[in-house]
């Protein structure tokens, strides 16, 4: 685990410039005026307003930046969202991989998962007579929890597997003490967690007031309805980026959606 092969490193630090649109789209523009920005007018006008003008959640934001820029946890995709995964019952493949980087591990797990909770918050605007909508929002939150738990799972066993290897950055010999390496893997995967929340936030943030919106919505005919759904998809967000630390478990966060 934590083995970094710098080469690699230095040579997706070439990635330069789509690593710069990533800072602007998802960690800037939404929380100032920008050309690029838009909402479902006049609608949100006031939400998009309040977005700029939340001074703890511009905090929070900039915190994130900052990991987004500084920390070279793993190679990761940096643009996952449900259109990037193709899955059938024997293979899984990931398609698009421009953005790649050595960035933060939980800007890929938070993607994936805000962009399925805007899924979620979606749907009542697509409910009609004969389709409520209620079973398939019930499949999104189950793999909401499902993504989570299960990374969690495969993480923190591979971990055990090759807790001895080179390379490690919690050395197996200071930290062989069972109840020492437990209380390690849970103190990283929760700040991992919280990691994950709020970059999975700042993605969905960004695709309600800022560039390049969800289909989701977007097939939302009714502005009304479409608005109506948006709103409380980013009241969501801004909270959990907020409040992301006082989050112990992927249940504790549905909840809140639900």
């Amino acid at each position: 685990m934590f083995i970094m092969c710098l080469p690699a490193v230095a040579e997706f630090c070439a990635n330069v410039e789509v690593c710069r649109l990533t800072e602007q789209v998802v960690f800037s523009d939404p929380y100032k005026i920008s050309e690029y920005n838009r909402w479902t007018s006049p609608y949100l006008d006031s939400d998009a307003e309040a977005v700029r003008n939340d001074k703890v959640l511009k905090l929070e934001v900039a915190e994130l930046k900052s990991k987004f820029c500084e920390k070279t946890q793993a190679l990761i995709h940096g643009d996952l969202h449900t259109g990037s995964i193709m899955v059938t019952h024997e293979s899984s493949q990931v398609i698009d991989p421009e953005f790649a980087f050595y960035g933060p591990m939980g800007f890929d797990i938070g993607a994936f998962i805000g962009n399925l909770f805007l899924a979620y918050f979606s749907q009542d605007g697509h409910a009609e007579q004969g389709n409520d909508r209620k079973a398939y929002k019930a499949w999104i939150i189950d793999t909401i929890a499902d993504t989570w738990n299960l990374f969690y799972k495969k993480f923190t066993s591979l971990w055990d597997i090759h807790k001895e290897g080179p390379g490690e950055a919690y050395l197996y010999e200071i930290y062989k003490d069972v109840e020492l390496w437990e209380l390690v893997k849970q103190k990283y995967m929760m700040d991992l967690f919280h990691d994950s929340l709020g970059f999975g936030a700042a993605k969905m943030i960004r695709r309600i007031v800022g560039v390049a919106h969800v289909e989701d919505f977007e097939s939302i005919s009714d502005l009304v309805k479409r608005a109506d759904c948006e709103r409380r998809a980013l009241d969501f967000a801004k909270n959990l980026m907020k409040k992301r630390r006082t989050f112990n478990s992927i249940n504790d966060v549905i909840s809140t959606a639900l």
